[in-house]
């Protein structure tokens, strides 16, 4: 008897392990299925920096949701649109002001709802590309000042800027001043700047004038990573002069249509762009030298989570 009672909790024991290992393996199918039924998406970038971090933070997106990615990134601003249309890429981070002036060949707008919405609307209908949420962050055309200058005379905008240029010495890199979206539409919106002095320097080298005290004012986009320094102080387009310049994923449709939750992964990175950490990612990479893929790596890890 107790042989056979042995017998009987043995086999009840075996028969209960293959059915728990039967189960497992019929929930890794499931798993692996699931995983393969997600296609492998194309994310590509422009070829500076604040574009490839912003690629690299999609890509990771996407990879920690279960996609597989194939980075695309670096391309050319004459590359990039068309590869998107072609499908060579599925995906990449724009502007919503180049998509309307440089791609649509529109004239500018410059409330940032009415740009984004035209955008949606044109390229849904002309390339059945779907715009995703716009950030916050807004990488404009902008004016730099030096904090002392901007203390010294209260200028913290364009206006103020106007009013005391006389005062103050411009660094220029020459296109700007007879570009027609330049110094010719300050002067339409802002009335002329009559600056104490002008030289013209490379566009590398602005920072670098600025900081040596050999000028007060230059232009500047409104993300780069040197205005992470204190010493410098970026002045508010106050009556927006400029079109606006938030970044969203552009994506293929029809990647979009048989995999709908790609949108909320990417709205969800989209969503905590503001200028302060656009300037900060481009930071670490321009001036602290670390590689574009750890940065956002790095970044996104922190926000959301390894």
């Amino acid at each position: 008897m107790q042989k056979r009672f042995k017998k009987i909790i043995l086999f009840s024991l075996t028969a209960a392990l293959l059915i728990t290992a039967s189960l497992t393996g019929c929930g890794n199918k499931s798993n692996t299925a699931s995983s393969k039924n997600k296609p492998t998406i194309k994310v590509g970038s422009k070829n500076f920096t604040e574009s490839l971090v912003l690629g690299e933070l999609y890509a990771d997106a996407l990879e920690k949701a279960g996609y597989k990615v194939e980075r695309k990134l670096n391309l050319s601003d004459s590359v990039v649109h068309p590869s998107l249309v072609k499908g060579d890429i599925d995906l990449y981070p724009e502007y919503t002001g180049t998509g309307l002036q440089s791609i649509l060949k529109e004239q500018p707008k410059f409330d940032s709802k009415q740009v984004y919405d035209e955008v949606s609307k044109q390229y849904k209908k002309k390339f059945n590309l779907v715009w995703l949420d716009p950030s916050v962050g807004n990488d404009s055309e902008g004016l730099v000042i030096t904090k002392k200058v901007s203390d010294k005379y209260n200028i913290h905008t364009i206006s103020d800027l106007q009013k005391n240029a006389g005062k103050l010495r411009y660094a220029s890199q020459g296109e700007f001043d007879v570009r027609a979206d330049g110094m010719p539409r300050l002067t339409k919106v802002y009335g002329p700047f009559n600056f104490k002095d002008k030289k013209i320097y490379d566009n590398g080298l602005k920072y670098d004038v600025l900081h040596n005290d050999k000028a007060d004012v230059s232009v500047a986009y409104t993300t780069e990573g040197q205005l992470r320094k204190d010493e410098f102080v970026v002045l508010k387009d106050d009556k927006q002069a400029w079109p606006p310049y938030n970044v969203a994923p552009v994506v293929r449709n029809d990647i979009l249509s048989k995999n709908p939750e790609i949108k909320d992964i990417l709205n969800k990175v989209t969503a905590k762009l503001d200028d302060k950490t656009l300037i900060e990612l481009n930071a670490k990479v321009d001036i602290d030298k670390e590689e574009y893929s750890t940065v956002a790596k790095d970044y996104f890890d922190k926000e959301f989570g390894k």
